[in-house]
């Protein structure tokens, strides 16, 4: 890359048409993100069969070991935005992480499988950070919760889309080659394959997007990084395993207090190993724990102001608690439906996926555009005006999701699904634009990779697994498929008792923490410039 790659134009309108061209392009990116994520939905029970795994394993496929790697290179690729080019960023993630999904087509055992969504999460963390940043630049704070929401409307299109073209490209290719299919390729190799190639040329456009002018919304200058590459590798060795010890220790570090912590994540996933079975999955979550300790170590040595304005938030923490919670349940709901209605109504996976994907794609935009709109009007009135949307959440999503489990047409349980995507996806713009309003620009990305990496690591992580295993259990214990499934998915909802209490917790600290930013930036040796915004 060249050097120009990290220069600033020198005007950045705030605001106006070629914002929301942006904010558009941005959109359609995270379509492509959740389609390669979440059209795995669709393909489980197809891949269940062909590969012989379990729903624990599914779950794991799904969820895990794509969370980790997600989570872990987030943290680097986000701290690389905040002093890089993000457009370039965004697009090469764009390529890697399609690449990967295209790749994911030729794979014939679950290992390699997992070995491609790791790719897939690697190159899908550098996304979401940078474009939050960019938003947060082009938009005034005023309407930052509503524009990170319609950003966001992208996971449920994303997610619709890859359900409906899933479903249709396995019963589609099922019915052209009944036996002897080409190449050998089963219809859910097909699938990942033909969503994935178009990403590599959505890329190119990505490409051509303008980077705007760090901290202008705000009128807070932001000096230009002059070694932004030296950065980059920075936060890599302070994430690689091996490395990670060794570049704590060179910054003088509390390596005891890491070692310490280090057998106590070995001792605590042994003991989820002997319980579970799974071993697996808690090597990986205790790896993603472990480089999570060591990075925010590494931080607190390297940028002490960053690390303050981060974890001395007591607001910033427990929005960033009550939010993952909720994605628990998001995520580990959203996986398990599909092969639920297979399993309990016996309908095919074209049908199931053009119901259910057509019904989150509208639902998650109707929600999430209504939660953003609530959320920044409510703010003007109430200083945790956005917070209250997460109670809207927690009570309209649950009674839904049980009538959707436990009705007896499958008409009835389309209509749920329907309706409790919009509550539950209300709430999706709320954790970024807080963190944004409670950091320096020039740490936005990197609080915004601490909020996607524990919304990653409880949410993506465990949910999905979660479910899986508890349906395994149940299934042991003489349940059928489809009722043991139902019960694991039904108890998922007690995550939202962790949620209410997160929630108010935040609430008590909100806007003190809001009103003290700039303060404790300064307190903290930060350079606060304010100038006029444009």
């Amino acid at each position: 890359m060249s050097a120009e790659e990290n220069e600033e134009p020198n005007e950045t309108r705030v605001g106006g048409g070629y914002a929301h061209y942006v904010l558009i392009v941005l959109v359609i990116v995270y379509v492509f993100n959740f389609v390669d994520r979440n059209i795995l939905s669709i393909l489980a029970q197809d891949i269940k069969a062909d590969l012989g795994i379990s729903d624990a394993e599914m779950g794991f496929l799904y969820g895990t070991v794509f969370a980790v790697f997600y989570a872990v290179f987030g943290i680097p690729l986000a701290r690389f935005a905040d002093v890089w080019n993000r457009r370039s960023l965004i697009s090469l993630g764009l390529f890697v992480w399609s690449g990967m999904t295209a790749l994911s087509g030729l794979a014939r055992s679950f290992p390699v499988l997992a070995g491609l969504r790791i790719g897939v999460g690697i190159g899908e963390a550098s996304a979401s950070p940078a474009a939050y940043s960019m938003l947060a630049d082009y938009y005034p704070p005023r309407v930052r919760a509503t524009v990170i929401a319609l950003y966001s409307s992208g996971v449920y299109i994303g997610g619709g889309v890859g359900l409906m073209l899933g479903g249709w490209i396995v019963d589609s290719w099922a019915a052209a080659y009944p036996v002897d299919p080409p190449f050998g390729f089963k219809g859910w190799q097909v699938a990942f394959m033909a969503v994935g190639l178009p990403g590599l040329l959505m890329a190119a456009w990505v490409r051509t997007l303008r980077e705007p002018v760090r901290g202008i919304s705000e009128g807070l200058f932001t000096q230009q990084h002059p070694h932004p590459f030296k950065v980059l590798g920075q936060e890599m060795a302070s994430v690689m395993p091996g490395l990670s010890l060794g570049y704590l220790a060179q910054l003088k570090g509390n390596v005891r207090n890491n070692l310490i912590g280090l057998a106590l994540i070995v001792i605590s996933s042994w003991l989820l190993i002997v319980v579970t079975g799974s071993t697996a999955q808690w090597v990986v979550l205790g790896l993603g724990a472990y480089i999570t300790l060591t990075w925010a170590q590494a931080l607190f040595k390297r940028d002490n102001a960053t690390f303050h304005m981060i974890f001395g938030s007591k607001a910033l923490i427990y929005t960033t608690l009550a939010f993952p919670t909720i994605s628990f349940a998001s995520y580990g709901l959203g996986f398990w439906v599909a092969p639920y209605l297979q399993r309990t109504h016996e309908v095919s996976a074209s049908d199931v996926g053009f119901y259910i994907g057509a019904g989150n794609a509208l639902a998650g935009l109707i929600g999430v555009s209504i939660g953003g709109y609530l959320a920044d009007r409510w703010k003007l009135t109430w200083a945790n005006g956005r917070l209250y949307v997460g109670f809207i959440t927690v009570i309209a999503t649950t009674p839904l999701v049980l009538v959707l489990l436990y009705s007896d047409s499958l008409v009835m349980a389309f209509w749920m699904n329907f309706l409790y995507h919009i509550p539950i996806s209300m709430w999706v713009g709320i954790p970024p634009a807080t963190t944004s309003d409670l950091v320096m620009p020039r740490m936005r990305a990197v609080a915004g990779a601490y909020y996607i990496l524990v919304n990653t690591l409880i949410g993506l992580a465990l949910g999905p697994y979660v479910i899986g295993q508890l349906s395994d259990l149940f299934l042991a214990q003489g349940m059928d498929d489809a009722s043991s499934l139902r019960l694991a998915m039904a108890l998922s909802l007690l995550i939202f008792v962790a949620t209410i209490a997160f929630l108010l917790l935040a609430m008590r600290h909100l806007p003190e923490d809001e009103q003290s930013r700039l303060d404790r930036a300064r307190g903290l040796g930060e350079d606060v410039t304010e100038v006029q915004a444009g």
